[in-house]
């Protein structure tokens, strides 16, 4: 492991932890040279998939594109850095029983599932990115499903 700090070639790993219901492995290292401490998650790689989109078209699933909707719905909020990779974990574990192939819609009805057990208003950002919400009203339609849930 590369220090990301100085590009030394010889980190200690001084903690490792697996994050709770996951596959992800967090490891807390220490570069040797520097002595800067820094974390690296390590995950399980899934095969190559294809996002069908809504309207027809087809692109590899992206990880990082995945990750970084998930964060900007979550930025400002109290949502851990490790709640986060545990939400992307478990889509991937479950993208595990698709095969080639996977409708666009369904990776954004897992996060929103997700994303609704652990912050409201993290889930009210991501719904209104991709379910297209284009006007309040449709935004307060939203809210009063959610709070007639409650």
């Amino acid at each position: 492991m590369r220090c990301p700090f100085c590009g030394w070639n010889r980190c200690e790993v001084s903690d490792t932890r697996h994050i709770e219901d996951s596959s992800i492995i967090k490891r807390r290292r220490a570069c040797s040279r520097c002595k800067k401490r820094f974390t690296t998650y390590e995950r399980v790689e899934i095969p190559a998939l294809t996002v069908t989109k809504s309207d027809g078209k087809r692109e590899s699933f992206d990880l990082e594109k995945l990750r970084k909707g998930i964060r900007m719905a979550c930025l400002k909020r109290p949502v851990s850095e490790d709640t986060v990779e545990k939400i992307i974990s478990e889509i991937e574990m479950e993208l595990h029983d698709y095969i080639m192939e996977v409708p666009s819609k369904t990776i954004g009805e897992m996060v929103l599932k997700r994303l609704k057990k652990i912050d409201e208003v993290a889930y009210v950002r991501f719904a209104s990115i991709y379910r297209k919400f284009d006007s309040i009203n449709t935004f307060l339609k939203e809210l009063r499903k959610l709070k007639r849930r409650k």
